[in-house]
């Protein structure tokens, strides 16, 4: 009788053959607005995930044009110009667990970056959202209780630089969305 498979179905492969260079340097070097959103990954114990893979999404501002720059040859992605705002970012965590994204402020009343997760183990990505305003009126935010929405919040630990950690399980667990088709 063969021998059960084990609990760590996915992974831990991500950091290895998604990210691409300057994967978390979302917005245009030098610009004037850049800010950034860093955190740590961890697991239900707490302990740090190393090897997880995080995209971000965000509205691009008003007149910035731009996406990840398609080769017409190989229809591959060969990074960003360094000009163009493009809204997505994609990184892998450190040996700590860590990750960072340069990007540009969202807009809105509500402004918010997208986070999807990946990392070993989960049979399925997770979404989330990193919100930059405490106080955003925000019908998600709204919906949840203050422990809970402290959770989608980022603590701005000095001007420009956000703190964003997400807790895969247990007691502090960020809170997912889950999307239905």
């Amino acid at each position: 009788m063969p021998h059960p498979t084990p609990a760590q179905t996915v992974g831990p492969f991500y950091g290895y053959a998604l990210p691409f260079p300057d994967g978390g340097r979302i917005a245009p070097a030098g610009h004037p607005g850049t800010v950034t959103v860093h955190g740590y990954v961890r697991d239900g114990q707490g302990d740090p995930v190393p090897d997880a893979l995080l995209e971000t999404w965000q509205a691009v501002p008003e007149a910035l044009p731009g996406s990840l720059r398609r080769d017409p040859v190989s229809g591959g992605f060969p990074g960003r110009n360094g000009v163009d705002f493009t809204g997505f970012g994609r990184v892998a965590t450190d040996a700590d667990g860590h990750w960072a994204v340069w990007t540009q402020a969202p807009p809105g009343t509500a402004p918010y970056l997208a986070v999807c997760v990946f990392a070993r183990g989960l049979t399925h990505h997770l979404f989330t959202r990193a919100y930059l305003a405490p106080d955003a009126p925000d019908t998600l935010l709204a919906s949840l209780s203050p422990d809970r929405r402290r959770t989608l919040i980022a603590r701005e630990e000095q001007p420009r630089t956000y703190r964003f950690d997400i807790r895969l399980q247990g007691e502090k667990e960020t809170v997912f969305l889950d999307f239905h088709r």
